[in-house]
């Protein structure tokens, strides 16, 4: 088909829980990088067995700048987040020298869970860096349902 434009949309929501204390970088321009390696399971049924397992899924999310700095204290193994972000590709060279490519999430949203009762915070990037807005007090509501 010839004339047909497609939408650019490179949105993705993932929730799940950190694997590792996430890491807190600085470029060489002293831009905080931190890297959030998180796991994101599926529930699928089984054909053989009939069972319900959970399928597994790791990926990195990357947070810039005052994004990375406030998450990188509630960034800690097991911690449940959700992740709003677009995915991006790039490629690097490895120690040894071999050409690598990797996905990863830039977030622009991490939101930290937390059980009912105790406190949890959403950290955003600011307006324009991402296209976030600044969150309130990031406190859950109790809901009513």
């Amino acid at each position: 088909m010839t004339g047909v434009r497609l939408p650019e949309i490179n949105v993705c929501v993932l929730s799940g829980r950190v694997t590792r204390d996430a890491e807190l970088f600085f470029t060489q321009g002293g831009t905080a990088k931190l890297t959030v390696p998180i796991a994101v399971n599926r529930r699928v049924k089984d054909s053989k067995s009939g069972e319900w397992k959970d399928d597994t899924f790791f990926i990195d999310c990357v947070a810039w700048k005052e994004l990375a700095e406030r998450s990188k204290d509630k960034a800690k193994k097991g911690a449940p987040i959700v992740v709003e972000g677009r995915i991006q590709g790039r490629k690097y060279e490895d120690k040894s020298g071999q050409q690598r490519s990797v996905l990863e999430v830039v977030a622009n949203r991490m939101q930290f869970l937390a059980m009912a009762g105790s406190t949890s915070g959403t950290s955003e990037a600011p307006a324009g860096e991402g296209g976030a807005a600044p969150a309130g007090s990031g406190d859950l509501e109790e809901v009513p349902f």
